[in-house]
């Protein structure tokens, strides 16, 4: 029986974490991989915690899986418990600027796997709420400071704000309590909007993040559909559950022989914008008709 480790960055009870496993485990079995048959699956959870994400790293590797799964956050201390182990990613903004890849081609050591998205994306973040809310003309970032990918995508917004005729602020993400306070900070001055960008802990505090947004009356825009299912106003990211499948496929092929070294690191191939039209109504907003045109998935 071969062995696959999975380190996840949410919680074990997270749902959109259990959509995106089961997903993965669909497609496994698709390919002939049944856990607990041929293939045993060890999973972790981290929930955004740095001393988790060393801690299950580590016990992982001591589990000697064939290939492990690591999503977004969990590469880096992955790569740093093992350099040995095979390992996909998945939800990786930078493989290369975070040198877990020599290049996107040729990827050259023991991992390989799917970006997130490319950081000109995050741009689109601040057009969108533009267009949607165009009474924002100040926009708070959600940030996790602690990843390269956070930094970056901060970047990228603060360079196109001037373009819209929009400040941002940066608010580092860091406990429930740090959140909340500087949330409230932020929206005591009017014409404001949120922007949450990609991270395990935007992840862990979704429901406090969307039900912040609503108390003060924030349009806010995600990375990621489920905050909008949540009752969130609008997400423009990577299908999630569409990396997970991707992410089986290259599992199948590192069990039957193949090196992460020789498979290329791959960009999204699917992107999903989603409205929250009942979110829309409550705060006020006219959906424009172009937003909507462009919709994935709209929701009543």
């Amino acid at each position: 029986m071969l062995r696959v480790g999975v380190l996840s960055g949410s919680a074990a009870d997270d749902p959109g974490n259990q959509i995106r496993f089961a997903a993965f485990q669909q497609r496994l079995h698709q390919l002939g991989w049944i856990d607990g048959r041929n293939l045993r699956i060890d999973h972790r959870w981290a929930a955004a915690n740095a001393e988790n994400y060393r801690k299950n790293a580590a016990e992982l590797v001591a589990l000697a899986p064939d290939v492990i799964l690591a999503t977004g956050a969990s590469l880096a201390p992955m790569l740093q418990a093992t350099r040995a182990v095979p390992i996909v990613f998945a939800f990786v903004a930078d493989a290369v600027g975070s040198g877990a890849v020599e290049s996107l081609s040729r990827p050259g050591g023991n991992a390989t796997g799917f970006m997130m998205f490319e950081y000109s994306l995050t741009a689109k973040w601040l057009e969108l709420l533009k267009e949607i809310a165009p009474g924002v003309t100040r926009a708070a970032v959600l940030r996790d400071l602690a990843m390269v990918s956070g930094i970056g995508q901060f970047a990228v917004i603060q360079s196109v704000a001037p373009s819209v005729g929009v400040e941002v602020t940066p608010i580092n993400s860091g406990d429930a309590g740090e959140i909340e306070r500087a949330v409230t900070t932020f929206a005591r001055s009017g014409n404001g909007g949120l922007i949450v960008s990609a991270s395990a802990v935007a992840n862990v505090h979704r429901d406090l993040i969307v039900a912040l947004a609503a108390r003060h009356r924030l349009p806010a825009i995600y990375f990621e559909r489920i905050f909008v299912a949540g009752g969130g106003l609008i997400s423009y990211g990577v299908d999630f559950i569409d990396q997970y499948r991707r992410a089986a496929d290259y599992v199948d092929r590192i069990l039957k022989g193949e090196k992460p070294a020789d498979l290329p690191v791959q960009a999204p191939t699917k992107y999903e914008l989603v409205i929250n039209l009942k979110t829309a109504k409550a705060l006020g907003l006219t959906v424009p008709p172009s937003v909507l045109a462009r919709a994935d998935e709209v929701i009543e």
